[in-house]
């Protein structure tokens, strides 16, 4: 019990990458992920017997602890079936999809700052615009985030997210070495640093900082990380579920995700 305690607290106090990663994620499409190595060729080397293989070349990236890398991986995906997914399960079960529709908009209402504040680093003062729209129209609109009114009116939906990371790349900074971190996943070099742009910008983040003690780290962010839980387990499954190779599966996913997203 002791242990699950710990682990929670641990996802908890990563609220704000998880759900940046869901929030991110959940416009990817997954890759078809059933590479493998295929049959020898006559002069010794490997053939690739999908065109998986190919998609996973295309979207390579140095991944020099991918020993270390493989096994957070499985550290991960066990802490993902044992404990997350059960949590995730049990939040589905008890509270009814649109009033988890109506929370998860609320907290992505509410990280308006990271959007803005990104938009502007990277010169998209169209997008600076969109977003206040947005945050002014679904605030008000919306009560509170808790509805995404903005979502009908043309110039505000589908526009694309912005954080840290994604502002690095717009910058040339490249993603570096892959890195599997434990419990929050994929992530790269660059990826990472931008977490801590992305936190100190979330204001979710500003309600445990400014009163501190459990008692708010329990009431919001913990709330900020069940909120995401099905939407990641689902990104999760759906990139891994059929691949022979899960841990290429999953960097793949990733990796073509942020490329895609840094290009918009």
């Amino acid at each position: 019990m002791k242990l699950q305690t710990s682990l929670l607290l641990l996802a908890v106090t990563a609220a704000p990458f998880l759900t940046s990663c869901a929030s991110r994620a959940a416009k990817q499409p997954a890759p078809a992920a059933s590479a493998t190595v295929g049959d020898k060729k006559s002069d010794g080397k490997s053939a690739k017997s999908t065109e998986d293989l190919d998609e996973y070349d295309a979207v390579s990236i140095a991944d020099p602890l991918e020993p270390l890398n493989r096994a957070t991986f499985w550290l991960n995906d066990g802490l993902y079936t044992v404990l997350f997914r059960p949590i995730s399960k049990g939040y589905e079960f008890v509270i009814p999809k649109p009033v988890r529709t109506g929370i998860f908009n609320i907290f992505e209402n509410v990280k308006f700052p990271v959007r803005l504040v990104n938009n502007t680093l990277q010169g998209n003062f169209k997008r600076v615009g969109q977003e206040t729209g947005k945050f002014l129209v679904n605030t008000t609109a919306g009560v509170g985030g808790f509805g995404r009114p903005s979502d009908h009116i043309p110039a505000l939906a589908d526009v694309p997210d912005a954080d840290t990371g994604q502002t690095l790349a717009k910058w040339g900074v490249g993603h570096g070495i892959y890195i599997v971190l434990p419990v929050l996943g994929p992530s790269s070099l660059r990826d990472t640093v931008g977490v801590a742009g992305d936190y100190a910008l979330n204001p979710v983040n500003w309600v445990s900082i400014i009163y501190g003690g459990y008692s708010w780290i329990i009431a919001i962010p913990s709330t900020n990380t069940v909120r995401a839980l099905p939407s990641q387990m689902g990104i999760y499954d759906a990139a891994t579920k059929n691949a022979l190779d899960r841990y290429l599966a999953a960097r793949t996913a990733y990796i073509q995700y942020r490329r895609e997203a840094a290009s918009k």
